[in-house]
């Protein structure tokens, strides 16, 4: 046997024994005679001590050994004498009697510790070595707890797990597909799946009842911190329901999770809110609601006074930053220089102080009287010691200017803490978009989602005011997860496709199965969809879900450790008929 012990379970009372540990030299320090060796494994590190007076050979050996050498040990487990505190294993030591490298290693480009000294880059080019150090490798574990009690909770809901198959029909809807040419079938393209959606509503129609599946889904968008090429969703899909059944199953798992894996024990029912009162209260579908500054609306008091930043706009909002009126000339300058950025957008920022003392201050002076200016910090809910925010500009635009001059300001004054977690639904999302430039409309989700009920005699008649049955849950505005009650009613889904531009021809031609496996009787149903990186990422405290995936893509989606995407050769090329032609590119 290589080990007959881990290096995290040796306790005190294990003194006297005789053991076996295998691992990784996480360092070795020299003190006088003593050689002591760090040796680590996944579950914990135990300290190694080699005498030089009672073995020299031994300790002479050991003093040979290098960083990430693989190594086995025998010895004498005894008690420590300095004690660490920090480590489970802190009370004992190994006195060794042996030791045998198992295979010597280079000197790693970077320290395998919480602190490392590699960058980005470096690490991910070796991210087997990442891997190695306990704060991602304590993610992956977090990762594999979650992803079996998601599986407990849902088999005991009754909940089948089924796969769902990776390569599929191509869609236009949502975002670009990677695409497989198919050898056999020339000239013809499988794509990845954006998500399981259609078979798991054909899982519907095939009474299956209730399904779900951690999905691999695949999409070819843009990179950020919350994204990646290929990731994990918790997709789920239920039978004979309505939206109240499918909020309840879904708020029980997300309670259920935060209780096993922090403690929080959240005992009231998670607060719900329409879209429209997200975006006009946060101008955002996912309000982040661990803290208040909520926008208020000062288009009535502001127009008419001969300003026209203004006059001119179609809607003038305020947030008030509390404790803030004394921000210096500088401060403000900053977070006016932050709204005017690219990624933001705005042309500028309108302040107003109501300091301790009584007095108003403003940067508007010329054109607002102080009552004017007051009558705005009453509206907004400004007190002494407040500075009011306030920017112009056109409806749900400026609104998501706001949003984020509010996480700034959410950030800069600590009222966002990743300890504190604010979970609610939004419902009520509309079911389309309009696209100017394309002179139609686009589903807000997707063409499968069934409008509300109450809405459906203003399909044709009022398009753009109806309600989706969809939701969202949110947490610290991060949308965990999303899904809808899904329309099973054919007439209703050849409505659907009318109002988003598909002829019968091109509906059938990419939707056919579907809609001919809805005339065989399909049951309603709905489901949701949980960002299992996203979720997992929270729960560790992260800020990107790149450290939830053990071989993650950078932010240009390329695999930096194994190089792809990579060329392919042209005998492969000429297997699969293609033939490149990259000047475009």
């Amino acid at each position: 046997m290589y080990r007959k012990q881990t290096c995290g379970e040796l306790r005190i009372e294990n003194a006297g024994q005789d053991v076996r540990l295998a691992g990784w030299v996480q360092r070795i320090r020299k003190m006088g005679g003593m050689t002591f060796l760090d040796l680590r494994d996944r579950f914990g590190i135990t300290q190694i001590v080699f005498d030089q007076d009672t073995n020299p050979e031994l300790c002479e050996t050991a003093n040979g050994l290098g960083r990430e050498f693989v190594v086995q040990v025998d010895g004498k487990v005894r008690e420590r004498s300095n004690k660490n505190p920090n480590l489970p294993t802190g009370d004992i030591e190994i006195e060794a009697t042996g030791v045998r490298i198992l295979n010597p290693s280079q000197v790693p480009p970077f320290t395998i510790e919480d602190n490392t000294d590699g960058g980005d880059d470096l690490r991910m080019k070796f991210r087997y070595l990442d891997l190695r150090r306990p704060m991602v490798r304590k993610n992956l574990e977090l990762r594999h707890k979650m992803a079996f009690e998601i599986r407990r909770y849902l088999d005991a809901n009754g909940f089948l797990e089924i796969e769902t198959p990776i390569l599929v029909k191509s869609t236009p809807e949502g975002a670009r597909d990677f695409v497989v040419p198919s050898r056999m079938n020339p000239g013809e393209f499988y794509a990845l799946p954006q998500s399981p959606q259609l078979f798991k509503q054909l899982l519907m129609v095939s009474g299956m009842d209730r399904y779900f599946q951690l999905a691999k889904c695949f999409r070819d968008e843009d990179l950020r911190a919350d994204r990646q090429p290929e990731f994990t969703q918790v997709d789920c899909e239920m039978s004979f329901v309505e939206q109240e059944d499918v909020l309840r199953m879904f708020e029980g798992l997300v309670k259920h999770i935060f209780k096993y894996v922090k403690g929080i024990d959240f005992t009231e029912p998670f607060p719900r809110m329409t879209w429209k009162d997200a975006m006009e209260k946060y101008g955002s579908d996912k309000p982040d609601i661990r803290f208040g500054m909520e926008f208020k609306d000062l288009t009535d008091l502001a127009k008419g006074h001969g300003f026209s930043v203004a006059d001119d706009a179609e809607l003038v909002i305020g947030i008030v930053a509390p404790g803030c009126a004394a921000y210096t000339r500088k401060q403000i300058d900053a977070l006016t220089d932050y709204v005017k950025r690219p990624q933001v957008g705005a042309k500028g920022l309108i302040w107003v102080k109501f300091d301790e003392d009584g007095s108003v201050k403003s940067s508007v002076n010329k054109f607002y009287s102080e009552d004017v200016l007051r009558a705005w910090g009453e509206k907004a809910g400004a007190t002494k010691g407040d500075l009011l925010l306030v920017m112009t500009g056109d409806g749900n635009k400026v609104r998501k200017q706001m949003c984020e001059l509010r996480l700034k300001l959410g950030d800069d004054l600590g009222l966002r803490d990743k300890n504190v977690f604010a979970p609610l639904w939004v419902i009520d999302f509309p079911l389309f978009e309009w696209d100017e430039e394309t002179q139609r409309y686009y589903a807000m989700h997707h063409p499968f989602t069934s409008p509300n009920p109450e809405d459906i005699p203003l399909l044709h008649s009022d398009t753009g005011k109806v309600r989706a049955t969809a939701y969202d849950v949110v947490v610290n505005g991060v949308e965990l997860g999303g899904g809808s009650i899904r329309i099973h009613d054919a007439q209703l889904q050849d409505t659907m496709f009318e109002l988003l531009g598909f002829t019968p021809e091109k509906a059938k031609e990419q939707f056919g199965f579907l809609m001919e496996a809805f005339q065989y009787g399909a049951p309603p149903h709905g489901g949701l969809a949980l960002g299992f990186d996203r979720f997992v990422s929270m729960l560790a405290g992260l800020d990107s879900i790149r450290d939830t995936i053990a071989f993650p893509k950078n932010n240009s989606g390329r695999d930096v450790m194994n190089e792809s995407p990579s060329p392919i050769d042209q005998a492969q090329l000429e297997e699969l008929n293609l033939k490149l032609d990259l000047k475009n590119a």
